[in-house]
């Protein structure tokens, strides 16, 4: 028998998964150049156009088999791929390229994902790089149809599997029989891949970004799924695979336990509350919300409704995903996140938009709706109307300093002035928050805690922005480390800053989501958590367990450590 391997990636869902594997190949497409005469133009773009109508057709079909069998919530995933269809730059972009260049449509096609792979690469952002992969794979249905190679259908799965791909389709599922699924294995991917979500909403244990796993996988091996720390180990040994089926029961009972502790607060034994909130991104999501127990939704990440459209949401559109949102979530709180996209990504709705050389450091979020005020106000009427509905908190992106945040306050005081000129109802109280991002943001946290009525710290891009690391370069993630001291104190900072003014704080980035963390982020003095819906749960379980004074005594001897080596150390033997 071959020896145990290990893969490491990201972990997507968490849970453990054992079983066969069950491999989707995924078959490689061929692409020639070919030369096309003057003549023979618009037979080539009749041609794509004939692949975009057959894509289409069977992407709204896949559509209804998933709303058939997995409900609405997931059917959602299959909507972004169609959005995608419709964009310019996967129908009117190639046909003038074909135009331009007398090339086949298939090589232009080619031409066109290859370079916004690259541009996708660039970004900052981990959703929006994300979609990268969401375009590739919508591209290649596209290029089967040209060159006449359908995508075959997978085998039957038979028994209960893991399941191994590069890429997954929100359609694959179906096919795969989602009951017999014991967990994912995927290539690419991060936390914010449809397969990371798809997975976390099914509650099945999955692992992404695994680079090449597939190619060491064949049909028969057997896999671990280890969704909490991000590893696959393949034809585990004797005693590997004792030790993780003890643990998969173990995980069995604990989750028989939370749920007990769904409707109850996550209160420290020495009485701190902590407030844990839910991280999502669609109305489709309150449900797993409301069902693992949230006090509340921490991040609503509105910028779903703008991507991948032919024009920008009306204030009609958004304020009826808004409220339904808000009146689900009733008497919760619901913190809305203003548009938090860069402009590149709107560029087609603003006429003489120019390409930013790195949009990392470019016009997006709070920037980007200042400098178009006219798109900000829009969002910002739709929110205070559905404020009518239930509680509403507003939080401004990646603001760089109080001015942004005054400056963004006062648009959103003039908008609500207006409303109620016009008669529209909108509610007394709103609190209005700043999200700590960048570290001007923290460094001036006492500025902005003395206008804003919470602060909300996003850890992701706080890490990259301090330390100048992009984690998804192979070159550098090394180099990103949550633990560094200088974080930390930035941290700390923040929660000070935001206590002397008698203001809340949380963090809604990765690190509230690792339990390594949780009670080193308490005694830093973070209020509340923001986190996906599913694992709520389990976070609550350990704050219950918790005492803050010990959790201040961590962060004490955590902070005065020389270095990350020695902090985490420190963190180690604390938990022993």
């Amino acid at each position: 028998m071959e020896p145990e391997k290990i893969f490491t990636g990201v972990a997507a869902s968490p849970g453990i998964g054992i079983g066969p594997v069950f491999p989707l190949e995924k078959e490689e497409l061929v692409i020639y150049r070919r030369s096309i005469p003057k003549e023979d133009v618009k037979k080539e773009i009749a041609r794509l156009r004939a692949a975009l109508q057959k894509t289409t057709k069977e992407m709204k079909h896949d559509r209804g088999e998933m709303l058939r069998a997995l409900g609405k919530t997931h059917a959602r995933l299959a909507d972004a791929y169609l959005m995608i269809l419709e964009d310019p730059i996967l129908t009117k972009d190639i046909e003038r390229e074909i135009a331009k260049e007398l090339l086949n449509a298939e090589f232009v096609i080619q031409s066109a994902l290859e370079k916004i792979s690259h541009t996708f690469d660039a970004l900052s952002d981990d959703y929006f790089r994300e979609r990268k992969n969401d375009i590739l794979e919508v591209g290649d249905k596209i290029l089967r149809h040209l060159l006449g190679k359908e995508k075959t259908a997978p085998a039957e799965m038979e028994r209960e599997s893991i399941v191994a791909a590069h890429n997954l389709l929100p359609s694959d599922t179906i096919a795969l029989k989602t009951r017999l699924i014991r967990g994912f294995a995927i290539d690419v991917g991060g936390k914010t891949s449809h397969t990371a979500l798809l997975a976390q909403s099914l509650e099945i244990p999955a692992v992404v970004g695994l680079k090449d796993i597939t190619a060491h996988l064949k049909s028969g091996d057997t896999l671990i799924i280890d969704g909490y720390k991000g590893k696959v180990i393949l034809n585990p040994a004797a005693e590997t695979l004792k030790i993780y089926l003890k643990e998969k029961e173990a995980q069995v009972r604990k989750t028989r336990e939370l749920v007990k502790l769904k409707d109850l607060p996550a209160t420290t034994e020495d009485g701190k509350r902590v407030e844990l909130a839910s991280n999502i991104e669609t109305s489709e999501d309150v449900r797993s919300v409301l069902a693992h127990g949230s006090e509340g939704i921490g991040l609503f990440r509105t910028e779903y409704l703008f991507m991948n459209r032919e024009s920008l949401p009306t204030e009609e559109e958004q304020f009826e995903h808004y409220v339904k949102v808000v009146k689900q979530m009733k008497p919760h709180a619901t913190i809305f996140r203003t548009l938090d996209i860069g402009g590149d990504k709107l560029s087609p709705f603003i006429e003489g938009f120019a390409r930013e050389e790195n949009p990392f450091l470019g016009l997006r979020a709070i920037r980007f709706s200042l400098k178009y005020p006219d798109i900000f106000k829009v969002q910002l009427r739709a929110l205070l109307r559905s404020s009518h509905y239930g509680k509403v908190r507003i939080m401004f992106p990646m603001v760089s300093g109080v001015q942004d945040f005054l400056l963004a306050k006062e648009i959103l005081e003039s908008v609500k002035t207006e409303l109620m000129k016009a008669d529209k109802p909108v509610a007394n109280k709103i609190e209005v928050g700043a999200m700590i991002e960048v570290p001007s943001a923290a460094l001036t946290a006492d500025l902005i805690a003395k206008e804003a009525d919470f602060l909300s710290i996003g850890t992701n891009d706080l890490i990259q922005y301090t330390l100048a690391v992009d984690r998804v370069n192979e070159n550098v993630a090394s180099l990103y480390e949550p633990m560094h001291l200088s974080i930390l104190r930035l941290i700390k900072m923040v929660a000070d800053a935001a206590h002397a003014r008698g203001k809340w704080v949380g963090v809604c980035g990765e690190m509230a989501a690792n339990l390594e963390f949780t009670q080193l982020l308490l005694g830093l003095g973070v209020d509340e958590l923001s986190v996906v819906p599913s694992f709520i749960p389990i976070l609550k379980k350990l704050i219950r367990s918790t005492q803050l004074s010990e959790s201040k005594k961590l962060a004490d001897a955590i902070m005065s450590a020389a270095d990350p080596a020695e902090a985490q150390e420190r963190l180690r033997k604390f938990k022993l």
